[in-house]
């Protein structure tokens, strides 16, 4: 058995989680949460919501945020792979607009804390990709929102060709990096 391990991203306060996971003859275990090892870890998490995402390879969802009372995510991949990607768009931030990368797979037994203030989309990169979203606070549906997941001034280099991508009519209509700047979220 492993036991979780935090890792610390560049990005402030982003990190990966090593899951517990154990695998005997009947299959495999993995424990995605447990709220005492992640406020050791320094990770105060209180669950609110939690829900499933099933994509098709080279859907790319995103970048998901609410403007008011954004939420903090913990996303974990239990069948497929994703490249999931966080934007720091907290202005005050050290690392405000600067992105990153990491991938996710079922395989890997790991997942991505998300900080309240961060923009969150993923790609599948695998059919049938199962995602589960695990949130900190109230959803919000009137402040529910995103910035385009092309967006030049962020210049995310997303590893499917763009020109196959499968996206939602909603996340197409998604505001820009510049419109962002005109009316930030509130932390």
């Amino acid at each position: 058995m492993k036991a979780f391990q935090i890792e610390k991203l560049e990005l402030e306060g982003s990190c990966v989680i090593h899951n517990f996971f154990s695998k005997d003859s009947r299959g495999g275990f993995m424990k995605l949460f447990e709220r005492d090892i992640y406020a050791a870890g320094g990770i105060d998490f209180a669950l609110n919501e939690t829900f499933v995402t099933v994509s098709s390879r080279n859907v790319i969802r995103g970048l998901h945020f609410q403007r008011n009372r954004p939420q903090a995510k913990l996303v974990s991949v239990v069948q497929g792979k994703v490249w999931d990607v966080i934007v720091d768009l907290r202005p005050d931030s050290d690392t405000f607009r600067q992105w990153l990368g990491v991938e996710l797979g079922g395989d890997q037994h790991k997942s991505l804390y998300v900080p309240r203030g961060f923009a969150h989309g993923f790609a599948a990169l695998e059919d049938q990709t199962i995602m589960v979203y695990q949130c900190q606070g109230a959803y919000d549906k009137e402040t529910d929102t995103g910035i385009r997941f092309d967006d030049p001034d962020l210049g995310i280099r997303w590893p499917v060709d763009l020109t196959e991508a499968i996206h939602s009519e909603r996340d197409l209509e998604l505001m820009n990096f510049q419109e962002y700047i005109r009316n930030p979220m509130v932390l």
